[in-house]
């Protein structure tokens, strides 16, 4: 485990627990050793405080790359953090740029870390869970690891999208852990990711009790359609 996340787990991750005394389920389905990739349900810029606060063992975040190449003290500082942190980079560019964050992912699972990944690919305009991008069925595959669902409710009122800090006490928290998913010897052709990707979002769903869109989530800057017209 990173220096920095280890000073964090012992100073920053019991004051959490002690303000929002998130409420946990199903911590016996995370391994003790191996990777594996935690995929969840986005309501809140909480939910990735929260989750690494719960998980007991090292969890690395992807973060987009601007986090890593700013400049200045605040640019420094900020690089300083994540790198000690151990989070992955992610180019929002797309393309092969986007692809490296995979590349840099696989390895780390494959020596028994933990990564945690949104399919969604963004937060939920509306508290809905949207259809799950392939990203996370692909990753699974290239790293032959299980993914274990996770499923957050109330991040959502405890830091409403637009709000700059978690207000504790306005939400009761709750993180459930699913069984992992063993998407071992399954082939990554589109059709197949696809179907890991929607069997994942199932048990996603199952752990939240949210409604489904059978659709990408919008922009934020989108008004968010009637599924059913």
């Amino acid at each position: 485990m990173p220096l920095l996340y280890t000073i964090g787990k012992l100073t920053v991750a019991p004051t959490l627990r002690l303000a929002f005394r998130p409420h946990v389920e199903g911590l016996e389905h995370i391994p003790a050793t191996g990777g594996a990739i935690f995929a969840g349900n986005h309501l809140s810029v909480a939910d990735e405080l929260l989750l690494g606060t719960v998980v007991p063992r090292h969890l690395a975040f992807w973060a987009k790359s601007e986090y890593f190449n700013g400049t200045g003290v605040k640019g420094a500082f900020s690089k300083f953090v994540l790198t000690g942190l151990g989070a992955i980079p992610v180019e929002r560019a797309g393309g092969r740029a986007a692809l490296s964050a995979f590349d840099a992912a696989i390895p780390v699972l494959k020596a028994g870390d933990l990564v945690a990944v949104y399919p969604e690919g963004t937060r939920s305009p509306d508290g809905r869970l949207y259809r799950g991008r392939t990203g996370a069925a692909r990753l699974a595959v290239a790293a032959g690891v299980p993914i274990i669902p996770v499923g957050v409710t109330g991040t959502d009122k405890a830091q409403p999208i637009g709000t700059r800090v978690p207000r504790p006490g306005r939400a009761k928290i709750t993180i459930r852990f699913g069984k992992p998913l063993d998407f071992t010897g399954r082939s990554d052709d589109r059709t197949s990711l696809r179907e890991m990707t929607d069997e994942m979002m199932a048990e996603i769903q199952k752990l939240t009790g949210q409604e489904y869109v059978p659709r990408y989530a919008p922009k934020r800057a989108e008004p968010t359609a009637d599924p059913t017209a």
